[in-house]
């Protein structure tokens, strides 16, 4: 990626425009000269470099707020494609500053050495998602097979009219939401289990979806994706007829490594 070429616009233009900073990156990164970013129309994507370290970045307008679905879609495809060769500490969205000079002296100057050691753990590793999600259908019988009290308020229920089974209604749904997060608790320690051939750095992510029954970030070397395929492949099948398994990667190690927004830098 080639440095910014000098500014030679006025001041005036200057100031309808400031710099969006995506994550950081290894000096030497050069990005694909088609590389785009956020904003309306997207901007070029550039690098601001200081000593062995640099911030992937693009031009902004003020005058036009970020947040579309474009634009998050945008954030996470320069880091995630950035992240399948070299390594990368991720930005939240949204991380704008006024200049190219804010960037290296509110964000890359003050924190260089963590940013180097950050750099350093990622190096050839990516992360992946693992995520899961229970049949509703299945899951239910699960729980009215192992549960008395949920097969009993679900027989009531079918015996009297919506207004008088009201309470049972609302008493079987508090069992089975019950019933389900222990079932998301001991399935996710199994893949967890799973997943310990390849890799130690794991996260439990919080639920997306009251059905969710897997939600996973693992840290793993870029060469490893089919290992950590085979370590899955043995409970996907098991689970074939409950749970809908699949891996999202690779990724930015957003949960393992993340740099931090200027105005956090700044504090």
């Amino acid at each position: 990626m080639m440095a910014a070429p000098e500014d030679t616009r006025t001041e005036e233009a200057r100031t309808e425009t400031a710099v969006y900073v995506y994550g950081i990156v290894p000096a030497d990164v050069e990005a694909e000269p088609d590389a785009t970013g956020v904003g309306d129309p997207p901007s070029g994507v550039d690098t601001v470099r200081h000593e062995d370290i640099a911030a992937l970045v693009s031009e902004v307008r003020i005058d036009r707020p970020l947040g579309r679905p474009e634009d998050l879609e945008a954030h996470a495809h320069l880091l995630d494609g950035a992240a399948a060769v070299v390594p990368v500490l991720p930005l939240k969205f949204g991380a704008v500053v006024t200049d190219t000079d804010a960037v290296t002296d509110e964000l890359l100057a003050p924190h260089h050495d963590e940013f180097r050691t950050a750099l350093d753990q990622v190096e050839g590793k990516a992360q992946y998602v693992v995520k899961g999600r229970y049949d509703e259908s299945a899951v239910l019988q699960e729980i009215l097979s192992e549960n008395e009290d949920a097969a009993r308020l679900r027989d009531e229920i079918r015996e009297v009219s919506e207004d008088a089974g009201r309470d049972a209604r609302i008493a079987l749904g508090e069992l089975v939401s019950n019933a389900v997060t222990a079932k998301r608790d001991a399935d996710t320690a199994t893949v967890v289990e799973a997943v310990r051939s390849v890799t130690d750095d794991v996260r439990v992510r919080p639920p997306t979806h009251d059905l969710d029954a897997v939600h996973l970030a693992v840290l793993i070397k870029l060469d490893a994706e089919e290992d950590l395929g085979s370590a899955l492949s043995p409970v996907a099948d098991d689970w074939s007829e409950r749970v809908e398994l699949r891996v999202v990667g690779p990724m930015a190690a957003y949960d393992f490594v993340a740099a931090p927004a200027p105005d956090e830098a700044e504090a």
